[in-house]
């Protein structure tokens, strides 16, 4: 898609019916590429997904002197450089619109014995960052935001870390993950307690590289997670399962055009990551999961999705931080079932690419769902979609959502600065067309 790029989607050309595979999970291609780029020996990855923001991550590797085949079709070679193997860069890591990358970045940048300076779209330059930098400097780290806590990171080099015991603020993966990459230059053992479990790729991938990480329930709720410094990551074979939150899209979209039966292949059901399942199976959808598995240490399934007829639901606040960045199709989903749906707990929401919680109260409002806005969420009552004009804020989910929306409206979904989709799901017209919506961009 071309800058400021638009999508229009109409009503459903038919049911959606027979299988696909989405590509491969953000989350974890990130998390390939670095792990890959710091191990010892030559790394093989497949299923990596060719967004921009793993592609701005990947590039950042190469401006650090990693060498690296592809991808071509998903499959990477990454030489890896080992822990202290990383040089300067010549110039400013841009990491495009990718929150992720940038967070989890830091944490690896804040141990280097050289400056840097990641940046970042338009977009990311509006999003908090303090939440890392600030214990990442307890750490000995020096790092600093501008002054508005957004970026760019401002990082100097340092000679080393010290260990931390961190209680996060609030359950947040990326910065979970910061602390315990930064952990693994410390002197001694670095420890993260989340209040609430957050997706844990960064402590099977760290496994799947030779790396040891402990976590511990302290409670139904409460995991202390810890890393010792020191350690070496070796190279490995990544095979990467199709992404939870670009599936999501399809599993609403079957779950609200009648007649609908789709299968969603070799999808990643870490039980951090599927919020989105159990939010539907709460509105009363048919999912199943068919053929549970295994792959380099990441539950695996194909998901069965079949039409039913939607009910509002309370959504549990506990499911929030397991389904934080399906929340803008969830809200679709809602806007199509019966009755009244209610989102709390959700303030999350408010600092992602977008204010989520704004973008899709104003974007509902514009295609006739009755919708409330609150602080941390929203209500939402059900009915029929007739259709207009949203703007997504350049937010990727935001556009594929209301791309979503449009498949059962009544005249059509036009949505406004849609070119970052390919952020995350460079084919996503495509598949949703050749699964029977009907979306021109």
């Amino acid at each position: 898609m071309t800058a400021k790029a638009t999508l229009t989607s109409r009503a459903a050309n038919h049911s959606l019916l027979g299988s696909l595979r989405v590509p491969g999970d953000k989350s974890m291609s990130h998390r390939a590429v670095m792990f890959s780029s710091l191990a010892e020996g030559t790394s093989h990855v497949t299923g990596l997904l060719e967004g921009e923001d793993v592609m701005a991550t990947l590039a950042a590797f190469r401006a650090m002197g990693v060498t690296a085949e592809g991808p071509d079709n998903g499959a990477l070679t990454v030489h890896g450089v080992g822990m202290n193997g990383l040089q300067a860069p010549e110039s400013d890591l841009d990491m495009g619109n990718s929150g992720t990358a940038m967070r989890l970045m830091a944490g690896i940048l804040a141990a280097q014995r050289f400056a840097s300076k990641l940046i970042g779209d338009e977009s990311l330059t509006k999003r908090p960052m303090r939440r890392v930098t600030v214990p990442l400097t307890s750490m000995g780290a020096r790092c600093a935001t501008d002054d508005n806590g957004c970026p760019p990171i401002h990082i100097r080099g340092v000679e080393k870390l010290e260990p931390i015991t961190y209680k996060l603020p609030m359950a947040s993966a990326q910065i979970k993950s910061a602390v315990l990459l930064a952990g693994l230059y410390a002197d001694g053992e670095t420890s993260v307690t989340e209040p609430a479990p957050t997706r844990d790729h960064t402590e099977r991938m760290l496994k799947a590289y030779g790396y040891q990480c402990q976590s511990e329930k302290v409670s139904d709720t409460v995991t202390t997670i810890r890393v010792k410094g020191g350690g070496k990551l070796t190279a490995t074979d990544i095979d990467i399962p199709a992404d939870i939150s670009s599936a999501a899209f399809f599993m609403v979209a079957a779950s609200i055009v009648p007649g609908s039966r789709l299968l969603l292949e070799h999808v990643c059901v870490n039980p951090t990551r599927t919020g989105i399942i159990d939010i539907l199976k709460a509105m009363g959808a048919d999912i199943k999961l068919i053929n549970p598995r295994a792959v380099g240490g990441e539950p695996v399934a194909d998901i069965q999705v079949s039409y039913v007829g939607l009910k509002g639901c309370e959504i549990d606040p506990e499911l929030v931080p397991l389904a934080i960045d399906e929340f803008p199709v969830i809200c679709i989903a809602a806007a199509c079932a019966e009755g009244q749906t209610t989102v709390s707990g959700a303030e999350e929401l408010r600092h992602k690419e977008s204010d989520r919680i704004s973008a899709m109260v104003e974007g509902m409002r514009a295609i006739g769902v009755d919708v409330e806005e609150r602080r941390d969420g929203m209500l939402i009552t059900g009915g029929k979609i007739a259709g207009g004009t949203v703007e997504s804020y350049h937010d990727h989910r935001i556009a594929m959502s209301f791309a979503i929306a449009g498949a059962v409206s009544e005249n059509g979904v036009l949505i406004n600065g849609a070119e970052t989709v390919a952020t995350s799901f460079p084919n996503f017209v495509e598949l949703a067309n050749a699964a029977g919506l009907s979306i021109d961009d």
